[in-house]
């Protein structure tokens, strides 16, 4: 009977979360709050009560853990690439790669050695920590990041391209450096031997790489030509508007590459890119990116509600003052100052430069790593000690910038328009023209 009940509970749950994924972004849009900061509020308080919800236990459910939000990862890297409207090019994409080359590599550093100077942790833990933590987030970045694709090319605000942009490549390319601290933890037991280098700098940076990118541009040709340039119309899928085919895009590309020892995640970016550049004025596009939208805010729900109920039932007995210290310093320091430093040069104003190094959030990719990680190596740290650390810093990210991010856009919003209008006088200037105002 009590499985019964358990079960009839779940169901009225996974409900009443589905139809307010579905509510709650109108509701908070604008407003000192966001989707997930409510659902993760909401674990919490569920779980405090005498509730037949299941054990919340990534420790013990590793698994789990790291195939769903593996899943939840690569929906929401599909829908990032499918966003964005502007062409990829050196000096069109100039701040992204900024971000990826100098800040990502510093805030690895900085966060290491933080980490095994504060904590008294291992060198490879400390790497492990540095690189789960160091992406931002495709996942709960909604607030910062594009819209839905349009025809325009360039109606696109250098923070919200740029966060974009970052957190589509970030969560591939952090993939090379947890798979160093993984390397590393294998021969701490030989006395730190460093035959591991060349071996890890040929398959995990340039072999793994470069067939992500290859095989995302593979498919994405495939794929574009499928959608919108097959001969025969049944397989014309653009002239048949099924938005489940982004579905299909995201696990072949994930699939085909994780088979030939690639990253998955470079290529599911990669291939959302090059589907893009195929037709990019296309109305299907943002029918596949709907859909794609709506399974992530579906997936974010549940991985933020059960975040919730594992911090109210324990999951963050294992921090200590120093874990703490070192994921507040990551996001008030660490990232808003190699973040601003990567942008000096580029084409965003000083306000946008501060807005964009300061929303560096961090979320379900570093869950994702951080189980991935302890499935292949023991790092000499208590797991739960480490799911303490990464668990803490994502909270701590979620509220931080969930409070945030909506009136610090909106205002960013409100100025361009304002210049826009005081430049162009009596005339309304269009999506274009307000977006490229610097500020």
């Amino acid at each position: 009977m009590s499985a019964v009940i358990s079960g009839d509970f779940l169901f009225t749950l996974f409900g009443a979360g589905a139809l307010a994924a579905a509510v709650l972004p109108r509701l908070v849009a604008g407003r000192p709050l966001s989707m997930p900061l409510v659902f993760l509020l909401c674990g919490l308080l569920f779980a405090a009560l005498p509730l037949p919800l299941p054990e919340v236990d990534p420790v013990g459910h590793r698994v789990w853990v790291e195939h769903l939000t593996e899943i939840c990862v690569i929906v929401s890297l599909m829908g990032a690439g499918l966003a964005l409207n502007r062409p990829v090019g050196w000096r069109q994409w100039q701040a992204s790669w900024r971000l990826l080359g100098v800040t990502m590599p510093l805030t690895i550093v900085v966060t290491g050695l933080l980490a095994w100077w504060l904590l008294d942790w291992p060198p490879a833990a400390a790497l492990l920590l540095a690189a789960v933590l160091a992406p931002t987030d495709p996942v709960l970045a909604s607030e910062v990041r594009v819209g839905a694709p349009t025809e325009s090319e360039h109606d696109e605000d250098e923070v919200r391209f740029a966060l974009t942009s970052e957190a589509g490549l970030n969560d591939g390319l952090a993939f090379p450096v947890v798979m160093a601290a993984v390397a590393l933890a294998g021969a701490a037991g030989a006395g730190l031997s460093g035959e591991w280098v060349g071996e890890w700098l040929l398959v995990d940076v340039v072999y793994k790489c470069v067939v992500g990118v290859l095989a995302g541009i593979a498919v994405g040709k495939l794929l574009g030509w499928l959608f919108f340039r097959a001969g025969w119309q049944a397989m014309r899928l653009s002239e048949h508007r099924d938005g489940f085919v982004a579905l299909g895009a995201t696990f072949l590309a994930y699939g085909v590459t994780e088979l030939a020892h690639g990253y998955g995640f470079l290529a599911v970016f990669v291939t959302a890119c090059r589907i893009r550049a195929a037709e990019r004025a296309h109305g299907y596009h943002a029918v596949l990116h709907d859909f794609v939208e709506q399974i992530e805010r579906l997936m974010t729900a549940g991985l933020l509600f059960l975040l919730g109920a594992f911090v109210a039932r324990g999951g963050l007995a294992g921090l200590t003052w120093q874990g703490a210290l070192v994921g507040l310093l990551l996001l008030l320091a660490i990232r808003p100052v190699t973040g601003w430093v990567a942008q000096l040069g580029t084409a965003a104003g000083p306000r946008e430069r501060v807005v964009t190094a300061f929303f560096g959030i961090r979320g379900i990719g570093s869950l994702f790593y951080l189980a991935y990680a302890l499935g292949a190596e023991g790092f000499h740290v208590p797991a739960g000690e480490l799911w303490a650390v990464v668990t803490f810093t994502i909270l701590a990210s979620v509220v931080l910038h969930g409070v945030s991010a909506s009136p610090v856009i909106s205002r960013l919003d409100r100025l361009r328009l304002l210049k826009a209008r005081r430049r162009h006088g009596d005339e309304r200037p269009g999506d274009d023209e307000v977006a490229h105002e610097r500020l």
